[in-house]
């Protein structure tokens, strides 16, 4: 790799740098604004700066950069009442290169006391045992040395360099939807430094370094191409990168940070001595009823979620798989539990239901072979663990499995996009004589729990379901 020649830039003296990778609209509407809630509270002692670990969206952050990370965050109610606000906590965008050197200069230095990030569920390359899968040709690329594509190969280069030049502590903190984010981070990252056999940098890591588990919460579909005219509109000010999210918002940290933490519970964050009852609520009633909305609203030619959660029958759906399955399963775990997951659900079904997103079933449904062991394959273990009817549940991987039927024949309106899927062997699979006893035997997808008769027998119920489901659809 060549060296770019990094930017002078640098945060005014007494001020504490946020590093985050992976600039895009989710960050922009989540992280970036809590940091300026922070600021417009007087608070100036932290700062963000940014950039992305692969060439992606270039326009956006040349127009992110030309307005000195400045931009227009749009937020709407499910009534419909739009807000406006100018973000200026990110203070510089770092531009592209192959190299990711700006990147890795602004991680290892002193006054940079978090690193923090954005990944899909693809882009941690973990195995069906969360461990990871090296054969990934772009990680076994960062573990030779010949790239800086992965997360692993880019906070690897930070902390390498923050090592070498004895810059001090650094919290490394997820902003995404892993399970368990921190801890399995920490585990990939130690991984694939053991693997490279580096083991200063391996003990380094452990001594010097914390990554919290965290669990973040907006929903920030792709805007669509009114939103510079309504920012103008609203605003009197043309902006090039603006970013729109729904009014909803919510962030819980783990308190472990390594260094320096910006006190964010004075504007709404919670830190907490554990997330996991929270995550664990976030990531079954929403993220997965999420999917459900949108690869059975796929299935009828919807194009929004919106569209789908105003199906009474879809919405039963999502419905009945939290009631009678995530609810029980969670009370398993903690009960009392410390979220009223009935409320949680209700509030979350009225937030699909917000037709001012325009939330494309398109984003919502891809990654799904992902999203089925991350969302929705544990509930199925505890219900068939603990006695409890897992057919509200296999629901949703039934829809999936029509969804892929669809996508395989070519008959869905939009394109579907899967880093974690091998596509021909799908389609293959698909093809097969019995293609549900295959599916329910993918590995990918069920781990341990593949090729069990009760969870194939309970997928058999589900999938004649949906499809009697969609008879009375059409």
């Amino acid at each position: 790799m060549t060296d770019t020649k990094p930017t002078s830039w640098a945060p005014s003296p007494g001020t504490h740098l946020i590093l985050h990778l992976g600039l895009g609209a989710f960050h922009r509407a989540h992280q970036a604004v809590y940091l300026q809630r922070l600021r417009d509270a007087g608070d100036t002692s932290w700062m963000l700066a940014g950039g992305n670990i692969r060439p992606d969206g270039e326009e956006l952050m040349r127009a992110l950069g030309a307005q000195r990370g400045a931009y227009t965050l749009e937020t709407v109610t499910p009534s419909g009442e739009h807000a406006y606000q100018r973000i200026e906590s990110i203070g510089h965008v770092v531009p592209w290169s192959e190299s990711l050197e700006e990147l890795v200069a602004l991680g290892a230095a002193a006054h940079t006391a978090i690193v923090s990030f954005t990944v899909t569920e693809a882009g941690y390359y973990l195995d069906q045992h969360g461990r990871l899968d090296s054969s990934h040709p772009e990680l076994r690329s960062d573990l030779e040395g010949r790239s800086r594509r992965t997360i692993y190969g880019a906070v690897a280069a930070i902390c390498e360099r923050r090592m070498r030049v004895g810059s001090g502590a650094l919290t490394l903190l997820n902003c995404d939807n892993l399970r368990h984010n921190g801890d399995r981070f920490r585990a990939g990252l130690l991984d694939f430094v053991q693997q490279r056999g580096d083991t200063p940098l391996a003990d380094w890591l452990r001594a010097h370094t914390s990554c919290p588990n965290a669990m973040v919460d907006r929903i920030t579909p792709r805007p669509g191409p009114g939103l510079p005219q309504r920012v103008l509109a609203a605003t009197g000010r043309e902006d090039a990168a603006p970013v729109m999210a729904e009014s909803f918002l919510q962030w819980v940290i783990e308190d472990r940070f390594a260094a320096a933490r910006p006190p964010l519970e004075r504007v709404g964050v919670q830190f907490v001595d554990s997330v996991q009852p929270y995550e664990e609520a976030k990531i079954r009633v929403l993220n997965a009823s999420h999917s459900c909305i949108a690869w059975a609203g796929s299935l009828l030619g919807y194009q929004t979620i919106d569209q789908g959660t105003a199906n009474p029958s879809i919405r039963a759906m999502a419905h009945a798989y939290v009631t009678d399955c995530v609810i029980p399963c969670l009370r398993h775990q903690h009960d009392p539990y410390p979220v009223d997951l009935a409320a949680y659900r209700d509030t979350i079904l009225d937030r699909f239901g917000n037709a001012f997103l325009r939330d494309t079933n398109r984003r919502v449904a891809m990654d799904g072979y992902s999203k089925i062991p991350g969302f929705i394959a544990p509930t199925v273990r505890e219900c068939l663990e603990h006695g409890i009817d897992p057919r509200p549940a296999m629901v949703l991987p039934a829809l999936f499995f029509e969804f892929l039927r669809e996508w395989a024949a070519g008959k869905l309106r939009d394109p579907y996009d899967d880093q974690a899927m091998d596509a021909p062997r799908v389609r293959a699979l698909l093809a097969g004589d019995d293609a549900p006893r295959a599916f329910t035997a993918e590995l990918p997808l069920w781990g341990g729990s593949a090729g069990d008769p009760r969870l194939h027998q309970a997928f058999e119920q589900a999938l004649h379901q949906v499809r009697a489901w969609r008879a009375t659809q059409s």
